[in-house]
């Protein structure tokens, strides 16, 4: 919208510059007519004066020469011609920035009217999602309201049965004896009210479960919504985000093997980032380590958490390419100060030493940043490097199968071909495919502008089963011993 009114501010000076243009040469051309019959008339004085002596002043004629009106008249001639080609021209001009300033007009009312209409679907979507929170709320209060009569109904049901037992005693010790009737009814009295208790519990339980199944469709609406309105924004700034979705953290109980860190090789080498820490060494950077079985080599150490964690995996800005082959993933590339990818030997000749967490953590294109964490194995070489995964907290969506073995592929060392579809050829770049889904941390670094859907498919994105995109700025795959204290 701003560059249309630019255009046309522009394109206005431009007829305004034209029009003086065209007036001052009218001025030019008036003046010439003027001044023109003045100095023939001049120069006719003077060529006579020059004949005063020998001519009579009644021989003298007032008119100009016939020669000077003829050049006077063909002076006039072309200068006809020429302000008559001057107009043609101008009129032409005028016509083409009238025709530009029509075709901007038409533009910034079309841009105008598609503005307004995504102005009003916004804000249609964000009363609609506060009218569902609101009525969500009410719902969370409704149930707890329910679930407390619940407990009530319990402890009440707890003691009538507590009544019956001692009643079924009392039955039993009157078997031989003929019961009165007045206890008869009193028995059938409270076996009627205690049938009557059960079926209110029953029916309680019925509606807290129906409240339990609107809350989960209400949520699915608000997340929905939520979806639209970021893809509204997404229009809007060009870029996808993490912004207005956050996921509560989550932890589960996963096996471990070796619950303490390897601290010290037997020929006093740090096998990992955390013994380095545990041995005094504090501040992220490049360090060597030597694994037990391994030849020493040198990794990025991140200190965080109090503790240090392996960094396998760093992408900032794409300068580094990723499409690369099956031993080069193997053996690992690039610069462990920028981008790089630490290589799949290296780091399974770290994990078979114990239990390990993998953190993968991620950053969108507006800078905001999110987590998850894995329990999980990686097999070696004879197994292609198969990784098996188990969620233990996050604050973004899993876009990754767990309890699965997803074995590593390159574009020349395809591990599964999948319906004859080559996963790293049509996305790029080594990664750990399962049915060829989107989500690869490995794949092509695409900005925000690119909007392509071939680009798209071979990006660096996050993308979940069920959900959008993540478009990703920056990605870091790190790993930690499972004897971590504290998460973030």
């Amino acid at each position: 919208t701003q560059n249309s009114h630019t255009v046309s501010r522009k394109s206005l000076r431009m007829l305004n510059n034209q029009k003086v243009s065209g007036a001052e040469n009218m001025k030019i051309i008036l003046v010439f007519l003027f001044i023109a019959p003045l100095a023939l008339s001049a120069t006719a004085e003077k060529d006579y004066s020059s004949f005063d002596s020998a001519v009579s002043p009644e021989t003298k004629s007032r008119f100009a020469m016939l020669d000077d009106v003829r050049i006077l008249a063909n002076g006039l001639l072309q200068l006809g011609h020429g302000l008559k080609d001057f107009v043609h021209k101008t009129k032409g001009q005028m016509n083409d920035i009238f025709q530009k300033l029509y075709i901007f007009d038409r533009s910034f009312y079309e841009l105008s009217l598609q503005t307004s209409e995504i102005k009003e679907e916004e804000e249609q979507l964000r009363q609609t999602t506060a009218r569902l929170q609101i009525n969500n709320e009410e719902i969370k209060n409704l149930s707890q309201e329910m679930n407390s009569k619940i407990e009530d109904l319990i402890q009440n049901k707890i003691q009538l049965q507590e009544k019956v037992w001692g009643l079924e005693d009392k039955v039993t010790k009157l078997a031989v004896v003929q019961p009165s009737v007045q206890e008869t009814k009193e028995m059938s009295s409270l076996k009627a009210f205690v049938e009557q208790q059960d079926n209110h519990i029953k029916q309680l339980l019925k509606i807290v479960e129906d409240q339990h199944v609107q809350l989960d469709r209400q949520h699915d609406q608000i997340m929905e919504l939520e979806d639209k309105l970021n893809h509204i924004e997404l229009q809007e700034l060009t870029e996808n985000s993490f912004t207005g979705e956050q996921t509560e953290s989550e932890a589960i109980s996963f096996p471990v093997r070796n619950v303490t860190a390897v601290t010290q090789n037997s020929d006093g080498a740090a096998p990992d980032c955390t013994a380095l820490y545990n041995g005094g060494s504090r501040s992220s950077g490049v360090y060597t380590i030597k694994p037990n079985g391994s030849e020493a080599f040198d990794v990025y150490c991140e200190t965080k958490f109090g503790s240090s964690w392996t960094v396998i995996q760093n992408r900032v800005d794409g300068s580094l390419d990723f499409n690369q082959t099956w031993d080069a993933y193997a053996n690992g590339f690039g610069d462990l100060s920028e981008e790089f990818w630490l290589g799949l030997h290296k780091t399974h000749s770290i994990t078979k030493q114990g239990d390990y967490i993998l953190r993968i953590e991620l950053q969108d294109w507006r800078d905001n940043k999110r987590h998850i964490e894995y329990a999980f194995s990686l097999g070696g070489p004879e197994t292609n490097y198969t990784l098996q995964l188990s969620r233990m907290s996050g604050s973004i969506p899993n876009a990754l199968p767990e309890q699965t073995e997803l074995r590593f592929s390159t574009v020349d060392h395809d591990a599964d071909l999948i319906n004859d579809f080559n996963c790293p050829e049509n996305y790029l770049g080594g990664w750990w495919h399962s049915e060829c889904e989107e989500t690869n941390l490995n794949g092509k670094y695409v900005a925000p502008r690119s909007k392509g859907r071939l680009d798209r498919r071979k990006g660096l994105y996050w993308k979940p089963k069920k959900g959008r995109y993540y478009l990703l700025k920056s990605t870091k795959i790190m790993i930690h011993p499972t004897d971590l204290k504290s998460f973030d």
